[in-house]
Formats: C-alpha cells, structure tokens, sequence
C-alpha cells in the first residue's frame, strides 16, 4: 500500500476591524485591524471567520474577511475554494 498523497496547503488569513462605511471594505483605523490569524485551509479559516463574527454582531461596523492568501502567492495555480 503506498502512503495517501497529502493535500495541499491552501493558506487563508482571517482580518477584520471596523469598517469606514458599510458598503466598503476600508477599514475605519489601519492600526486598529485584527489580524485572527493564517489557516492552512477554508474551512479552518471559514471557521475562525465565523467564530469572531459572532462575537461582534452587535457592532454593524465591524466585519471580518477571508483572504485566499494562496491565490495571492501562486496566482496561475487552480485550486478549491469559492469562485472570486
């Protein structure tokens, strides 16, 4: 039997902060951003996204983002995740 063929790494980082109007994604104060951190999938990062969401959904202003980091990194690669 060979040795199952390990998947490959996806990067995604999770950021959020308040927003400057709420039908833009310009953050209010740059220092101020979060930054939740790089998962090695979207549905570690789906989770981390939607974890601190929740926690601020009294707060209109403030929204989280998933960033498909290995879109950046390797633009011509083809991989899974949602269409852009």
């Amino acid at each position: 039997m060979s040795a199952p063929t390990p998947k490959k790494q996806l990067l995604h980082l999770v950021i959020g902060g308040e927003l400057s109007k709420l039908d833009s994604s310009e953050f209010k104060d740059l220092d101020k951003v979060e930054l939740v951190g790089v998962y090695p999938n979207y549905a570690s990062a789906h989770a981390a996204w939607r974890a601190k969401a929740q926690q601020t959904v009294d707060n209109a202003e403030m929204r989280y983002f998933i960033v498909h980091l290995h879109r950046l990194l390797d633009p011509d690669a083809t991989g899974p995740g949602p269409a852009r």
